[in-house]
């Protein structure tokens, strides 16, 4: 009643309406002052210029991939790091795949490139014996069903190193061939997060042990922008000086701080 007659004597009746929308508000008031501060439309140019950088990382921290690598995975992936560890001489307290890529971050910042290239090879024949890849090699000579034996081989048995993948057709000699490994995202790069280890540590010895082991030339095209790569079963990769992937710059955020391109050149 005393509300009333407040209202009554401050204004007229026609204001008496206003008055209760008035309040409502008040009550609606807290809700409000949180929806406003939500979407990014409301927010100036300066504010969305300072909060920029904060959202590209949260960005990046939100697309990181998370593996739930299985019993086996585990098993493949510790083996590896320890064949990789017992060839460059270095141990670490890591496990798993964080033990593979601080093995691989070690080797980078303490050797030359020839010398990683050397060291990653014998860590892949410590981990696979000479005769199984001899025997492979001598089975199956280089044809159409070997080259898309291997991209089958590749997406069904290396998930846990490389990340997911699928098999993908190309041109082959004039002919249609299922013998390219698409790998959508690749977990080395991704976790290394330098270009430098991915060619150095990867990319060369890889190609090199395939072919001299199991008689396969194989080249893999790295995508540095979205961290994709092929590998093109059959086909010779191109010589170092004139890779591609030999000419790419660092990336901005590279904390190793060492140019890879250089370092190929010496």
């Amino acid at each position: 009643m005393d509300a009333r007659f407040l209202c009554q004597t401050r204004s007229p009746v026609p204001s008496l309406p206003r008055q209760k929308r008035a309040c409502k508000l008040k009550h609606r008031s807290p809700v409000l002052a949180v929806l406003t501060r939500t979407p990014d439309n409301n927010m100036t140019g300066e504010e969305k210029k300072a909060s920029h950088p904060t959202d590209m990382l949260a960005g990046l921290a939100k697309k990181t991939t998370v593996y739930n690598d299985s019993w086996f995975a585990k098993l493949a992936i510790n083996y590896l790091s320890q064949r990789f560890q017992d060839a460059t001489g270095m141990r670490n307290s890591k496990r798993d795949y964080e033990s593979l890529t601080q093995t691989a971050r070690d080797t980078w910042r303490k050797f030359s490139p020839t010398q990683q290239h050397e060291l990653v090879l014998q860590s892949l024949n410590r981990a696979i014996p000479a005769t199984i890849s001899t025997l492979v090699k001598i089975m199956l000579p280089q044809c159409t069903f070997t080259r898309e034996y291997f991209a089958a081989f590749t997406t069904l048995f290396f998930v846990w190193l490389v990340g997911p993948c699928e098999v993908r057709e190309s041109d082959f000699n004039g002919r249609k061939e299922k013998n390219v490994v698409h790998i959508k995202k690749c977990r080395f790069l991704e976790e290394t997060d330098c270009i430098g280890m991915c060619t150095n540590l990867c990319k060369v010895p890889s190609q090199t042990f395939i072919k001299h082991s199991f008689g396969m030339p194989v080249s893999m095209v790295p995508n540095f922008d979205d961290m994709s790569c092929e590998m093109i079963y059959g086909q010779e990769p191109p010589a170092i000086t004139e890779d591609p992937a030999f000419k790419q710059p660092c990336y901005k955020l590279c904390k190793e701080n060492r140019k890879h391109s250089m370092q190929c050149s010496s």
